[in-house]
């Protein structure tokens, strides 16, 4: 099971690098949608989410309690339904960051989660008690959030695109 998962995480990076490297910096720059959006401000919301995903594997490599990112305080993470105000936060804190940094950021985190989860035990990837921390919930789930979440945007952002 393990293998299964890498290997699907390993294929959502290779999809992300192929559709963005048919994209100029222009296209990658502009908004998308009515969001105001671009490519890059997705890409830079899912670095910040992979952000937490990290920290949770992390710490299980170092059997230790996560050290999440710093994010405010008021901005529940763990909140139920879509956290638009978090969203929004993450938007105004990445948003200035030209698209070489953003890109170097997620893509060097992807990468990291995936040497991080390597490292794990299957049977501790899959097992649901083995970390406090995720109260009841196996490591895997991190995982599979992150392919889950990132497959979200990749499924939205090619709906947009001309046929």
């Amino acid at each position: 099971m393990k293998e299964h998962i890498l290997a699907a995480l390993r294929e959502q990076i290779d999809a992300w690098e192929d559709l963005l490297a048919g994209f100029e910096d222009a296209q990658i720059t502009v908004p998308q949608h009515d969001s105001g959006w671009s490519i890059k401000d997705e890409i830079a919301h899912l670095y910040a989410w992979q952000l937490r995903s990290i920290a949770r594997v992390e710490a299980a490599v170092l059997n230790q309690e996560p050290a999440y990112p710093a994010w405010p305080a008021d901005l529940d993470p763990e909140m139920e339904g879509e956290p638009d105000q978090l969203n929004a936060w993450l938007y105004e804190t990445y948003h200035q960051r030209p698209w070489s940094v953003v890109y170097a950021q997620w893509r060097e985190g992807f990468l990291r989660l995936l040497t991080l989860a390597a490292q794990i035990p299957e049977q501790k990837l899959l097992n649901a008690g083995a970390y406090a921390w995720l109260e009841g919930h196996p490591l895997a789930l991190v995982l599979l959030a992150t392919y889950d979440h990132h497959q979200e945007h990749l499924e939205k952002l090619l709906a947009r695109l001309p046929k």
